[in-house]
This record gives C-alpha cells, sequence and structure tokens, in this order.
C-alpha cells in the first residue's frame, strides 16, 4: 500500500523527491493510517480543487485494501 500511495504522489506533485508515506499501527477498530507527507508547494497539486483529487487517491487506496481484507485510511499532510 505505501508503494502504491507513493508511486500516485510522485505523479502528481512538482518535487517527487520530497514526497514519502509512513503507515501509522492499526488502531483498536483495525485501521491502520497512512499519512503522505509532500512539499509545502505541492499541496495544492496533491489535494485539488475542492478536495478531489485527495479523494480520488483514498478511493483507490481503500479499493486497493478491500482486495486485502484490510481497512485503511488516509490523510494528506
Amino acid at each position: 500500500m505505501t508503494e502504491l500511495l507513493t508511486i500516485i504522489a510522485k505523479g502528481l506533485v512538482e518535487e517527487p523527491d520530497k514526497v514519502s508515506v509512513t503507515q501509522d499501527e492499526k488502531d483498536a477498530e483495525g485501521v491502520t493510517v497512512y499519512h503522505i507527507h509532500v512539499a509545502e508547494s505541492d499541496m495544492g497539486r496533491i489535494i485539488g480543487k475542492q478536495g478531489r483529487i485527495a479523494k480520488a487517491i483514498r478511493t483507490v487506496a481503500r479499493s486497493a485494501a478491500i482486495r486485502n481484507n484490510e481497512r485503511i485510511s488516509v490523510e494528506i499532510d
């Protein structure tokens, strides 16, 4: 999942070398949280107008997680 999110984020930003994805441990509900970190200047690109790109990233990630019987959440920092 980390690789998938990294590839997607690097394709959207102008500074792909500053993209990193971290993973938190599962919480009490069994949800794994992934954090996408990008350069400050690329935040608008990764979020998109009215959050459309961020929503699409979350949708793709959830679809991939469902195939592995996982529950995830994606945060953009």
